[in-house]
């Protein structure tokens, strides 16, 4: 994909360029953003940029007829999106352009080692149909259903042996890492060496959304670029230009998905998943209010039912959800991310978020994420939430 592509970020897209053009490109580049912020777009359109060949090409008119002069040649964009290189790139097919990404070891309790390439044809179907996937778009495309996905250290023996061929198209060697920081230690350790000495026309360039999770080695050897929401107005055009939603329409799903374009394409794809979580936030408020033990344990066994990585998406949800009835109390819709239904149940229920109990709620949902994602009893989990809910909410 071309610069021209990446929603938002133009500035990041001027500094990128303005550090090629002055041949002081870091071996190692970090893109660091909240997921839907535009990091693996731009970790692409820059891959493609370095990668193409036509960049000193030029293009001039012919001089016509009765020897008329010709006019100066004019310099292709870079990308130029016509030379073979780029047209490799652009189905992310190019010799030279290599992926890391999270995954899964197919058989269970097998030490046979699991590779990336594995995965390579649903890897390049999600990434060209929309760069601006997010990490349940992968965990669908690649089949993970509850598996945890990880880099493996096999991966970084694997790259290792690919760099250090020579570059099949004489330029650039690339590998792009989507999510670092879901390396396993063994994986990161021997990277870590990789890209303190890496092999000669090599550029890293990774596209991470928790960098504090990395490795401190690593993290102090890339060159680290912040990516920050993509703006309101930027992905307001992006949806009526391209996807030809009607504004009024477009506007509200561009204010609510608080610069992440991932959130806004799945706006207008698939609420489902966004609505169960609703259905089942609703439920546990008036469950908890209402001290309904039974019920409530019947509920903690439903969300236990939603595998682990879909639990954490929803207490995510949770939180959105409590920081929005919260700031809903102070009657300032600009400052307010919510979709209509939501914003219809604020109205009976933000008074029961305020200062006394919305820290204590965060706390707890938050300590929930963290037992759940270190592999603990999602019914337990769960159930001692609600039961603890019982008492915060009704402390006004």
């Amino acid at each position: 994909m071309k610069f021209s592509e990446v929603i938002g970020q133009d500035s990041i897209v001027k500094r990128l360029k303005d550090m090629t053009e002055s041949g002081k490109i870091p071996h190692a580049i970090m893109f660091c953003g909240k997921e839907g912020s535009g990091t693996m777009p731009l970790a692409i359109a820059f891959a493609q940029y370095l990668l193409c060949q036509g960049q000193s090409a030029v293009e001039s008119q012919s001089a016509g007829l009765f020897g008329m002069e010709e006019p100066a040649p004019t310099v292709l964009e870079r990308p130029c999106g016509k030379c073979r290189s780029c047209l490799m790139a652009a189905n992310l097919q190019h010799p030279d352009l290599h992926f890391m990404f999270p995954i899964y070891k197919k058989s269970k309790g097998s030490n046979a080692p699991t590779y990336c390439y594995e995965y390579i044809e649903e890897w390049r179907d999600l990434l060209l149909s929309t760069p601006y996937f997010t990490y349940s778009d992968w965990m669908s495309a690649c089949g993970a259903e509850n598996q945890q996905l990880k880099i493996f250290e096999s991966e970084s023996d694997e790259i290792n042996h690919k760099l250090s061929l020579v570059a099949s198209q004489g330029g650039y060697k690339i590998c792009v890492i989507w999510l670092p920081e879901k390396m396993n230690e063994s994986c990161s350790n021997k990277m870590l060496k990789l890209i303190e000495e890496p092999p000669a026309n090599t550029i890293f360039i990774m596209a991470s959304e928790h960098p504090e999770l990395l490795l401190t080695t690593i993290r102090s050897r890339v060159q680290s670029i912040p990516v920050p929401p993509v703006p309101e107005d930027a992905i307001y055009e992006e949806l009526t230009s391209h996807y030809g939603i009607m504004e009024n329409l477009a506007r509200s799903i561009a204010h609510s998905s608080q610069g992440s374009m991932s959130t806004a394409l799945k706006a207008i794809r698939d609420n489902s998943e966004e609505e169960q979580y609703f259905d089942l936030f609703v439920q546990i408020m008036r469950l908890t209010y209402l001290r309904k033990v039974r019920e409530m344990k019947k509920w903690s066994e439903e969300v236990a039912g939603l595998g682990r990585e879909r639990q954490k998406h929803f207490l995510e949800y949770c939180q959105r959800m409590v920081r929005e009835n919260f700031i809903y109390n102070f009657h300032n819709p600009s400052l307010n991310y919510m979709r209509e239904e939501e914003s219809n149940f604020a109205v009976r229920f933000a008074p029961f978020i305020n200062e006394n109990n919305v820290i204590g709620i965060m706390d707890e949902l938050s300590l929930c994420e963290r037992d759940i994602s270190q592999n603990g009893n999602a019914k337990i989990i769960f159930f001692d939430f609600a039961l603890k809910m019982t008492v915060l909410i009704k402390n006004r």
